[in-house]
C-alpha cells in the first residue's frame, strides 16, 4: 500500500472503536500529518482520551498520558537531573513523559501557566532545555491537549502565546442517537472480550511519506491571496463591515496564516487532490482561527462566538482570480 491508503485504513480503523466523531478522527490524522499539536475542547465522555489511544493503537509509536492538576510542576514534564555520585557526570538527566511520539495533556487548563508553559518549546521547537542542555524530541511527535468547556472553577486558561501554538483547536458534541446505540453496544461487545484483537500496526514511516506527498500539494496564487485577506479581514474588519469591526479586538497572527495553509494542502491531499481549493480552505479556517482571535466585550456581551465571526468573515471575503 502507499501512503495515501496507509493512511485510508488507519481512518477505517480508527473509525471502529471512535463512533459518532468522524470529525474528530479526521481532524486529529490531518494535525499530525500536518505535523502540528492539536487542541480538544468538549464535554467527558465524548472519546478524546480513546481517540488518541486508538491513534497509538493503530500506530506503531507510543504515547503518554499527562494529567494536568494544580499540583503539577514543569519537571513533572519535561523530566529533572538526578544526582548520581557513582557516575562520571554526577547528575543524569531523567526524561519525564513528554519524550514520546504521542503526548496527551489531559484537561490543560487544569494546571497554572508555568506549568503549561513547560510545554512550549516542545510544541514549537522540537526539543527541551533542562540545565543549559538541550534535549530532542522524536522525529513523529504531537501534543493533543484537552479542556472542558463547562467546568471552570479551579482552571486557569491558557496564554494566547500558547494557544497559538496549537494548528487546531477543535471543538466536538455530542454523538446522535444512532452512533449513541452503536457505542453503547460497542462497549458492551468490549466487556465480554478477554483478549484485544492483535492487529498489524502502521509504521511510522507511513506518516512521513504522506507528509513528503503533502509537501508536493500545490496552491496557487490565488488560494494564497484567499488565505492572506481572509486573515487581513480579522485584523482590519473595519474595511468590511462595523458591526464584525465591534467582535474583534485581535485579529490572527502569522501562525494563523501558516496554519491555514498547512492544514488546507494536508486536507486536499486526504482528499486525493493535487491542488488546494477554496473549498480546502473552508474546510479548515474554523478550526485554525477560533483560538487566534481574541474578540471584543461587545461580542461576548451577545453571545456572539468565534465560530459567528469567522462565518461572517467568509461572506465578507470573496476568492479573487
Amino acid at each position: 500500500m502507499n501512503a495515501f491508503e496507509s493512511i485510508q485504513v488507519l481512518k477505517k480503523n480508527m473509525s471502529k472503536s471512535i463512533i459518532g466523531q468522524q470529525k474528530l478522527i479526521d481532524q486529529l490524522i490531518l494535525v499530525l500529518l500536518a505535523n502540528g499539536n492539536v487542541l480538544l475542547e468538549g464535554l467527558p465522555g465524548l472519546a478524546k482520551t480513546r481517540a488518541i489511544k486508538a491513534l497509538s493503537k493503530e500506530l506503531n509509536c507510543g504515547l503518554s498520558r499527562i494529567q494536568f492538576t494544580p499540583d503539577l510542576l514543569p519537571s513533572d514534564i519535561t523530566g529533572t537531573e538526578i544526582y548520581q555520585p557513582e557516575t562520571e557526570e554526577k547528575f543524569i538527566f531523567q526524561k519525564g513523559p513528554i519524550f514520546n511520539n504521542l503526548i496527551l495533556a489531559d484537561e490543560i487548563n487544569r494546571s497554572p501557566a508555568k506549568v503549561q508553559s513547560a510545554l512550549l518549546e516542545a510544541m514549537e521547537e522540537r526539543q527541551v532545555s533542562v540545565a543549559g542542555k538541550t534535549y530532542k524530541m522524536e522525529p513523529l511527535f504531537m501534543v493533543m491537549a484537552t479542556q472542558n468547556p463547562v467546568e471552570q472553577e479551579g482552571t486557569y486558561p491558557l496564554p494566547e502565546a500558547q494557544m497559538d501554538r496549537f494548528l487546531m483547536h477543535v471543538t466536538i458534541d455530542y454523538p446522535d442517537n444512532n452512533s449513541e446505540l452503536a457505542i453503547m453496544r460497542l462497549n458492551r461487545a468490549e466487556q465480554k472480550k478477554s483478549e484485544p484483537l492483535v492487529t498489524e500496526k502502521l509504521s511510522p514511516q507511513v506518516i512521513f511519506d504522506a507528509r513528503e506527498e503533502i509537501s508536493q500539494v500545490k496552491i496557487s496564487e490565488s488560494m494564497e491571496r484567499y488565505i492572506v485577506d481572509l486573515i487581513s479581514a480579522t485584523r482590519t474588519p473595519e474595511k468590511y463591515n462595523e458591526e464584525l469591526a465591534s467582535w474583534i479586538d485581535f485579529g490572527a497572527s502569522p501562525r494563523g496564516t501558516i496554519a491555514i495553509d498547512r492544514a488546507a494542502r494536508t486536507h486536499a491531499w486526504m482528499e486525493g487532490k493535487s491542488t488546494v481549493t477554496p473549498d480546502n480552505i473552508r474546510a479548515v479556517v474554523h478550526d485554525c482561527l477560533r483560538h487566534r482571535l481574541i474578540l471584543s466585550y461587545e461580542a461576548n456581551a451577545e453571545g456572539i462566538t468565534a465560530n459567528d465571526v469567522i462565518n461572517e468573515v467568509l461572506k465578507f471575503v470573496a476568492v479573487v482570480g
